[in-house]
């Protein structure tokens, strides 16, 4: 198959669910005949997860603050959305910055000077263009994306969770009048307090 080329890839009938939506994959560089320019940075690039990472874990646990549920990485979604709200139908992602791309410009000329670079930047572009793809298809089907970089999470991960529970609030206000009692009021979360002491 040529570099580039789409693939199409749709659920399995037994895993088809209400909402399923087909799925377009870009074919993703290859590494074959590049060589990692040292074992560390092989290391560090192997150890990077696709899912439950560190800034998804900081938006769960903040969410946690406002009791709202969620599914995780959805495989009924193209994608598959690190938090899902089916009821509202929002998906949210969250991104890493080198991964998917961020500034990408300025990144692009960073990595030209760099080892493999025409592996990297192949590979980030193909990612970028999936994240497009994934959006587009989503939102064709009816749901609310909600993309969020990595340093964004980092630097303030309750901010984060007051934007996903706004857009929840608007979302379901639009579909349903039955909102969660946190999210009715309009101040922020119902902290948790310790056990009542006399």
């Amino acid at each position: 198959m040529a570099r580039g080329s789409r693939t199409e890839v749709e659920a399995s009938p037994r895993k088809t669910r209400k909402h399923a939506v087909k799925q377009w994959r870009p074919s993703s560089p290859s590494f074959q005949g590049f060589r990692p320019s040292s074992e560390a940075s092989s290391r560090a690039m192997r150890a990077n997860r696709s899912r439950d990472t560190q800034p998804e874990l900081l938006v769960r646990e903040a969410l946690r603050a406002y009791g709202l549920r969620y599914r995780r990485h959805d495989r009924s979604l193209p994608g598959r959305p690190d938090l899902v709200f089916k009821t509202a139908r929002l998906a949210v992602f969250c991104d890493g910055d080198f991964w998917h791309g961020r500034n990408w410009t300025r990144l692009q000329a960073q990595l030209a000077h760099r080892a493999n670079a025409d592996y990297w930047i192949a590979k980030i572009a193909a990612n970028r263009y999936r994240d497009a793809l994934q959006r587009r298809a989503l939102r064709k089907a009816g749901w609310t994306v909600f993309r969020v970089w990595e340093s964004t999470i980092r630097r303030s991960p309750e901010a984060v969770a007051r934007q996903i529970a706004t857009t929840l609030k608007s979302a379901l206000g639009t579909r349903s009048t039955k909102l969660p009692q946190r999210l009715r009021r309009a101040g922020g979360p119902r902290l948790r307090q310790g056990p009542r002491t006399r």
